[in-house]
Protein backbone atom coordinates (compact mmCIF):
# COMPACT_ATOMS: atom_id res chain seq x y z
CA UNK A 1 0.00 0.00 0.00
CA UNK A 2 1.46 3.47 -1.33
CA UNK A 3 4.74 2.57 -3.64
CA UNK A 4 5.05 5.82 -5.68
CA UNK A 5 1.67 7.04 -6.95
CA UNK A 6 0.21 3.43 -6.77
CA UNK A 7 -2.08 3.70 -3.26
CA UNK A 8 -4.06 0.65 -3.30
CA UNK A 9 -4.02 -3.20 -5.15
CA UNK A 10 -6.79 -4.87 -3.95
CA UNK A 11 -7.39 -8.53 -5.15
CA UNK A 12 -11.31 -9.73 -4.34
CA UNK A 13 -13.47 -12.85 -4.57
CA UNK A 14 -17.00 -11.95 -4.47
CA UNK A 15 -19.45 -14.76 -4.27
CA UNK A 16 -22.49 -14.79 -6.39
CA UNK A 17 -24.90 -12.23 -5.46
CA UNK A 18 -22.79 -10.45 -2.83
CA UNK A 19 -21.04 -7.27 -2.84
CA UNK A 20 -20.08 -4.19 -1.74
CA UNK A 21 -23.25 -1.72 -1.07
CA UNK A 22 -23.12 2.21 -1.71
CA UNK A 23 -19.89 3.97 -0.06
CA UNK A 24 -18.27 6.78 -1.28
CA UNK A 25 -14.42 8.22 -2.55
CA UNK A 26 -13.03 10.98 -3.40
CA UNK A 27 -9.42 11.93 -4.91
CA UNK A 28 -8.88 8.48 -6.64
CA UNK A 29 -8.39 7.15 -9.42
CA UNK A 30 -9.92 3.73 -9.16
CA UNK A 31 -9.26 1.06 -11.94
CA UNK A 32 -11.15 -2.12 -12.07
CA UNK A 33 -10.09 -5.28 -13.74
CA UNK A 34 -11.59 -8.57 -14.18
CA UNK A 35 -10.12 -12.23 -14.40
CA UNK A 36 -13.31 -14.14 -14.44
CA UNK A 37 -16.86 -13.44 -14.52
CA UNK A 38 -18.83 -10.45 -14.28
CA UNK A 39 -19.29 -7.28 -11.96
CA UNK A 40 -21.87 -4.86 -11.62
CA UNK A 41 -21.00 -1.19 -10.96
CA UNK A 42 -23.45 1.79 -10.17
CA UNK A 43 -22.83 4.93 -8.25
CA UNK A 44 -23.98 8.69 -8.16
CA UNK A 45 -22.79 9.68 -11.37
CA UNK A 46 -25.86 7.65 -12.92
CA UNK A 47 -23.61 5.45 -14.01
CA UNK A 48 -24.58 1.41 -14.10
CA UNK A 49 -22.85 -1.12 -16.17
CA UNK A 50 -20.99 -4.70 -16.31
CA UNK A 51 -17.66 -5.35 -16.31
CA UNK A 52 -16.42 -8.37 -17.47
CA UNK A 53 -12.98 -9.61 -18.61
CA UNK A 54 -11.31 -7.88 -21.05
CA UNK A 55 -12.13 -4.81 -19.90
CA UNK A 56 -10.75 -2.03 -17.62
CA UNK A 57 -13.08 0.35 -16.18
CA UNK A 58 -11.57 3.58 -14.76
CA UNK A 59 -13.90 5.37 -12.32
CA UNK A 60 -12.07 8.92 -10.99
CA UNK A 61 -13.46 9.74 -7.89
CA UNK A 62 -12.34 13.21 -7.74
CA UNK A 63 -14.39 15.71 -5.66
CA UNK A 64 -16.67 13.16 -4.55
CA UNK A 65 -18.82 9.60 -5.72
CA UNK A 66 -20.61 6.93 -4.07
CA UNK A 67 -20.85 3.30 -5.84
CA UNK A 68 -21.38 -0.01 -5.34
CA UNK A 69 -20.41 -3.15 -6.26
CA UNK A 70 -22.18 -6.70 -7.11
CA UNK A 71 -21.48 -10.04 -8.44
CA UNK A 72 -23.61 -9.87 -11.58
CA UNK A 73 -24.71 -13.73 -11.40
CA UNK A 74 -26.52 -15.28 -9.03
CA UNK A 75 -24.89 -18.52 -9.73
CA UNK A 76 -21.13 -17.75 -10.73
CA UNK A 77 -18.15 -16.02 -8.59
CA UNK A 78 -16.56 -13.15 -10.01
CA UNK A 79 -12.71 -12.53 -9.29
CA UNK A 80 -11.82 -8.41 -9.32
CA UNK A 81 -8.30 -6.46 -8.96
CA UNK A 82 -9.27 -2.99 -8.17
CA UNK A 83 -6.22 -0.50 -8.34
CA UNK A 84 -6.54 2.89 -6.68
CA UNK A 85 -3.72 5.05 -7.83
CA UNK A 86 -3.54 8.69 -6.57
CA UNK A 87 -4.59 11.75 -8.81
CA UNK A 88 -2.25 14.78 -9.98
CA UNK A 89 -4.58 17.32 -8.68
CA UNK A 90 -7.72 17.12 -5.92
CA UNK A 91 -11.06 17.80 -6.39
CA UNK A 92 -11.62 17.07 -10.21
CA UNK A 93 -14.70 16.31 -11.45
CA UNK A 94 -15.46 12.78 -11.40
CA UNK A 95 -16.08 11.07 -14.56
CA UNK A 96 -16.41 7.18 -15.82
CA UNK A 97 -14.68 5.20 -18.30
CA UNK A 98 -15.54 1.69 -19.28
CA UNK A 99 -13.16 0.02 -22.31
CA UNK A 100 -13.27 -3.63 -23.97
CA UNK A 101 -10.70 -4.75 -26.00
CA UNK A 102 -10.30 -7.69 -27.46
CA UNK A 103 -8.38 -10.85 -25.64
CA UNK A 104 -5.68 -11.50 -28.80
CA UNK A 105 -4.23 -8.09 -27.63
CA UNK A 106 -2.69 -8.85 -24.88
CA UNK A 107 -1.44 -12.20 -25.66
CA UNK A 108 2.55 -12.57 -25.76
CA UNK A 109 2.65 -8.30 -25.50
CA UNK A 110 1.99 -5.81 -22.98
CA UNK A 111 -1.36 -3.87 -24.00
CA UNK A 112 -2.18 -0.87 -22.67
CA UNK A 113 -5.07 -0.01 -20.35
CA UNK A 114 -5.07 3.73 -19.34
CA UNK A 115 -2.25 6.75 -19.32
CA UNK A 116 -2.39 10.01 -19.03
CA UNK A 117 -3.32 10.75 -22.56
CA UNK A 118 -5.68 9.00 -24.87
CA UNK A 119 -2.16 7.33 -27.10
CA UNK A 120 -3.89 4.25 -28.31
CA UNK A 121 -7.17 3.41 -28.78
CA UNK A 122 -9.23 1.42 -26.59
CA UNK A 123 -8.00 2.47 -23.55
CA UNK A 124 -8.65 4.62 -20.67
CA UNK A 125 -7.32 8.09 -19.11
CA UNK A 126 -6.38 8.85 -15.76
CA UNK A 127 -5.45 11.83 -13.77
CA UNK A 128 -1.88 10.97 -13.24
CA UNK A 129 1.61 10.27 -14.83
CA UNK A 130 0.97 6.67 -14.95
CA UNK A 131 0.82 4.03 -17.58
CA UNK A 132 -1.06 0.68 -16.63
CA UNK A 133 -0.36 -2.72 -18.87
CA UNK A 134 -2.07 -6.07 -18.94
CA UNK A 135 -0.11 -8.79 -20.50
CA UNK A 136 -0.54 -12.79 -20.78
CA UNK A 137 2.39 -15.07 -21.73
CA UNK A 138 2.17 -18.79 -22.47
CA UNK A 139 4.69 -21.09 -21.55
CA UNK A 140 8.54 -19.35 -22.56
CA UNK A 141 7.03 -16.56 -24.33
CA UNK A 142 8.45 -13.49 -23.22
CA UNK A 143 8.20 -9.62 -23.23
CA UNK A 144 10.14 -6.71 -22.59
CA UNK A 145 9.69 -3.18 -21.40
CA UNK A 146 11.96 -0.52 -21.47
CA UNK A 147 12.12 2.70 -18.50
CA UNK A 148 12.70 5.97 -18.99
CA UNK A 149 14.87 7.87 -16.32
CA UNK A 150 13.71 8.25 -13.10
CA UNK A 151 10.69 5.83 -13.87
CA UNK A 152 10.35 2.94 -11.43
CA UNK A 153 7.29 -0.03 -11.84
CA UNK A 154 5.26 -1.96 -9.98
CA UNK A 155 4.73 -5.79 -11.27
CA UNK A 156 1.62 -8.05 -10.03
CA UNK A 157 1.30 -11.55 -11.01
CA UNK A 158 -2.69 -12.06 -11.36
CA UNK A 159 -2.39 -15.53 -12.90
CA UNK A 160 0.03 -18.50 -13.19
CA UNK A 161 3.60 -17.84 -13.09
CA UNK A 162 6.04 -15.33 -14.31
CA UNK A 163 9.95 -14.59 -14.21
CA UNK A 164 10.56 -11.13 -14.26
CA UNK A 165 14.62 -9.99 -14.76
CA UNK A 166 15.52 -14.00 -13.86
CA UNK A 167 13.13 -13.87 -10.87
CA UNK A 168 10.31 -16.31 -10.45
CA UNK A 169 6.91 -15.30 -9.06
CA UNK A 170 3.39 -16.71 -8.96
CA UNK A 171 0.01 -15.58 -8.80
CA UNK A 172 -0.71 -12.95 -5.99
CA UNK A 173 3.16 -12.14 -5.69
CA UNK A 174 4.24 -8.61 -7.06
CA UNK A 175 7.37 -6.96 -7.59
CA UNK A 176 8.78 -3.52 -6.88
CA UNK A 177 10.97 -2.20 -9.45
CA UNK A 178 13.87 0.51 -9.34
CA UNK A 179 17.13 1.43 -10.74
CA UNK A 180 16.44 -1.03 -13.84
CA UNK A 181 15.95 0.34 -17.76
CA UNK A 182 14.57 -2.84 -18.96
CA UNK A 183 12.51 -5.63 -17.59
CA UNK A 184 11.93 -8.87 -19.33
CA UNK A 185 8.98 -11.23 -18.52
CA UNK A 186 9.11 -14.27 -19.45
CA UNK A 187 5.95 -16.98 -18.91
CA UNK A 188 6.86 -19.98 -16.43
CA UNK A 189 5.44 -23.65 -16.21
CA UNK A 190 3.11 -25.17 -16.10
CA UNK A 191 0.61 -22.85 -17.93
CA UNK A 192 2.45 -19.30 -18.70
CA UNK A 193 0.57 -16.65 -16.72
CA UNK A 194 -0.81 -12.87 -16.72
CA UNK A 195 0.55 -9.67 -15.05
CA UNK A 196 -0.49 -6.10 -14.70
CA UNK A 197 2.40 -3.73 -14.86
CA UNK A 198 2.54 -0.01 -13.44
CA UNK A 199 5.11 2.14 -14.94
CA UNK A 200 5.14 4.88 -12.59
CA UNK A 201 6.91 8.57 -11.99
Amino acid sequence: MGFRALRVMNEDRIAPGKGFGPHAHRDMEILTYVLEGKLLHRDSMGEQHVLGPNEIQMMSAGSGVVHSEFNASETEPVHVIQIWISPQAEDLEPSYQQVAFAAEEKRGRLRLLAAPNLSEKPMTVIRQDARVYAGELAVHERVKHTFDAERYAWVQVVKGNVSINGQLLSEGDAAVVSAERELSLIGIEPAGGEVLLFDLR
